[in-house]
């Protein structure tokens, strides 16, 4: 019920990617360190009265006077801070995506600010302290589970500076949405055979048997010098496979990498498969296309091509 409750008080929050933290959106509530300080002052002041004692007293306000300036201190470490968050970069599903949010004081200088996921644990909570008249950005993560477009959850700011008697906190709903790319298949499957295509630079030649070659996975028993050296070393470090080429023919090989090459896969395993070629075939610098039902992008190469492929790839229903 409580967390039902919380949902729905959060989504009354409107979303922007600025937020300048006021009296109305910062709350301020006792800690279990305050509560207990709280205890402590109403057991002095009844000992004090019991027995007369005057700097019971004087030591029971001194105290309270203190607690009280604490919550003021507080309270004034948020209010006045402006947040603001950068563009998230896109992901691909299951992987974590970071949100930069940059945090600015107008004035003094604010310190032991918090920054979490709100449905996030507490023990996740990022600390930083932001200079007077200055910024200062903390990173959030959180793991897209699925493909699409979607929504950034809301992050939660707090602070107990400076006695952790008290914690003030407020809600931020950016307004950005964040672009999840299908996840890629692993192991990578083998690229499917390159297209012939009159004029251009060559890029293949044709194989014994009759085979045209072009850009593909690398086949046990190739010769080392179709290896394509130059991209071996970060494509296995970031788990992909080898990838042979040969460019001694005068025709244009091009990839397509289509939804019916898949075979009989589920539609979101062709989108991880396809998704695997596109990287695969993007760091063998290969040019190639990019078939789904309903949608075509033209061969090309570059890492723009690759982000417009993802992107198809990534809303395709």
């Amino acid at each position: 019920m409580i967390a039902r409750v919380r949902r729905w008080w959060q989504a009354k929050l409107p979303r922007s990617d600025t937020l300048v933290l006021g009296q109305r959106n910062v709350y301020i509530l006792p800690t279990p360190a305050g509560l207990m300080f709280a205890a402590t002052l109403l057991v002095l002041l009844v000992a004090s009265i019991n027995y007369q004692l005057n700097l019971g007293y004087v030591l029971t306000f001194l105290l309270a006077g203190s607690g009280a300036v604490s919550m003021h201190v507080t309270h004034g470490t948020l209010r006045g801070l402006t947040l603001r968050l950068r563009t998230p970069s896109p992901v691909f599903a299951g992987e974590p995506a970071l949100l930069e949010a940059v945090l600015a004081s107008p004035d003094r200088p604010r310190f032991g600010i918090g920054l979490r996921m709100v449905d996030a644990d507490a023990s996740s909570l990022g600390w930083l302290d932001v200079p007077a008249q200055g910024q200062a950005s903390a990173q959030v993560s959180f793991v897209p589970p699925t493909r699409g477009l979607h929504e950034l959850p809301a992050i939660h700011i707090e602070t107990r500076f400076p006695l952790g008697l008290f914690r003030a906190w407020a809600i931020w709903r950016p307004a950005s949405q964040l672009l999840v790319y299908p996840a890629p298949e692993r192991p990578v499957a083998p690229l499917p055979a390159a297209r012939a295509v009159a004029g251009g630079q060559a890029r293949g030649r044709s194989a014994e048997g009759g085979e045209i070659e072009g850009v593909r996975g690398y086949r046990r028993g190739d010769p080392l010098k179709l290896v394509y050296w130059k991209k071996a070393a970060k494509a296995l470090a970031s788990g992909g496979e080898l990838v042979s080429r040969d460019t001694a023919s005068a025709v244009q090989q091009q990839l397509w990498l289509d939804w019916q090459a898949c075979g009989t896969l589920a539609p979101e395993e062709r989108l991880s498969r396809l998704t695997a070629w596109v990287n695969a075939a993007q760091r063998a610098g290969a040019e190639y296309a990019l078939g789904l039902p309903g949608a075509a992008i033209e061969p090309a190469e570059g890492e723009a091509h690759r982000r417009r492929c993802l992107e198809a790839l990534a809303l395709w229903h």
